[in-house]
């Protein structure tokens, strides 16, 4: 069995919990750095007593499966049109507004959370999560592909030998990624003032739980804590200060535009994000950068922050 042999399948559920069956001409994800666990939970010991030493037995009990892979930051290359990761960010407590031949914007929502089946195929092994929900991570650094990192925590199923499907791809291998450039980025501010970036990390945060009763298995989200790690080139204090800012616990607006190009612009839009103490100061190349740290936070409840693609 080679571990390159691999085809990765999501497609959102009607009913939870309910096999959607994913299918690799309509459903294949592009993904890389895929790590599969497909039996996570507890050994239960059967813990009697004999007249003499020896091992106890064990029970497998609350099991579960979790899936974590990395997927390129682009749009479906239509405006208007949702990218083929639309499945994964609906899975992760988002929800989808579509402006035909304009925008597909994701935004996080408390409550209706969708679920997705996910198909992991390892070279003729296939691992099924059913209801599957998860959390992820929007890492970019200079100099390097933007990417969303997903964690996935899905219903345990029996894996099973099941030919290798023939995954579509289209536009995921066609559409190249566009590096985090001055060109390719036009635009990160804060608080309206423009910073020169190194690297930006937003963690979606959801707390995702195995929630395994009689008669009622699902996996949860039972609540969420964003935040954002900056790293930028530090700049005179007239132009911008974080410390009298997190002093003061001000909150500002972020904004992150990388991509161009019709259907292939990403904006990444904080309207309220508190800034946070600066822990130090770092070097690189003899320049002063600045760790920055911010709290996403609601304004009007579900608009922590939006992810557009254009």
């Amino acid at each position: 069995m080679f571990w390159r042999l691999q085809a990765l399948l999501a497609k959102i559920e009607t009913v939870y919990g309910t096999d959607s069956v994913p299918t690799g001409a309509a459903n294949a994800i592009l993904a890389s750095d895929v790590k599969i666990m497909p039996m996570e939970g507890q050994d239960v010991t059967r813990d009697f007593e004999r007249p003499y030493l020896g091992a106890k037995p064990t029970i497998p009990a609350g099991l579960y499966a979790k899936l974590s892979f990395k997927v390129e930051v682009k749009g479906s290359g239509v405006a208007g049109t949702p990218p083929a990761i639309a499945v994964l960010l609906r899975a992760c407590a988002m929800a989808e507004t579509i402006v035909a031949v304009t925008s597909v914007t994701y935004n996080p929502v408390s409550t209706a959370h969708e679920s997705a089946t996910i198909y992991f195929n390892s070279d003729g092994t296939n691992y099924v999560l059913k209801g599957a929900r998860g959390t992820f991570v929007y890492r970019m650094t200079a100099q390097g592909v933007v990417m969303l990192e997903f964690e996935f925590t899905g219903l345990f199923t029996q894996p099973a030998a099941v030919a290798m499907p023939t995954p579509t791809y289209g536009t995921q291998l066609s559409q190249l990624p566009q590096v985090a450039t001055s060109a390719n980025t036009p635009t990160f501010t804060v608080g309206g003032v423009s910073l020169p970036l190194r690297s930006f990390v937003l963690d979606a945060g959801n707390e995702v739980t195995p929630r395994l009763l009689v008669r009622s298995e699902s996996i949860i989200i039972p609540s969420r804590s964003e935040k954002i790690d900056a790293v930028v080139e530090g700049v005179a204090l007239a132009t911008y200060n974080p410390f009298s800012l997190a002093a003061a616990m001000t909150s500002q607006a972020i904004s992150l535009i990388h991509g161009t190009g019709a259907g292939k612009i990403c904006t990444l839009a904080v309207a309220a994000a508190q800034v946070q103490r600066p822990t130090g100061l770092d070097e690189q190349d003899g320049v002063v950068e600045w760790p920055l740290k911010f709290i996403p936070l609601p304004t009007t409840g579900n608009d922590q922050f939006t992810i557009a693609f254009t």
